[in-house]
């Protein structure tokens, strides 16, 4: 069964959302111990930039594999 372009969409976007909230929660936890200090706001805006090619990446790689025909 083939997704739409809609449904490929939403389930790129609900992967990069828990994506989203995973990442910037093991930011917090993980930067201070490397040594890389970045308060909130921060975490929160590259957490965005990372979402944004996440979600373009995920749906550009769904949409290559719903078109293509296995055997």
């Amino acid at each position: 069964m083939r997704q739409s372009r809609r449904e490929s969409l939403l389930e790129s976007a609900a992967n990069v959302v828990i994506g989203y909230l995973v990442a910037v929660a093991s930011q917090m936890v993980v930067f201070p111990i490397v040594g890389i200090q970045a308060t909130t706001a921060q975490n929160f805006i590259s957490g965005i930039w990372f979402a944004a090619i996440s979600l373009g990446r995920g749906y550009i790689v769904r949409r290559f594999f719903n078109g293509r025909r296995f055997l």
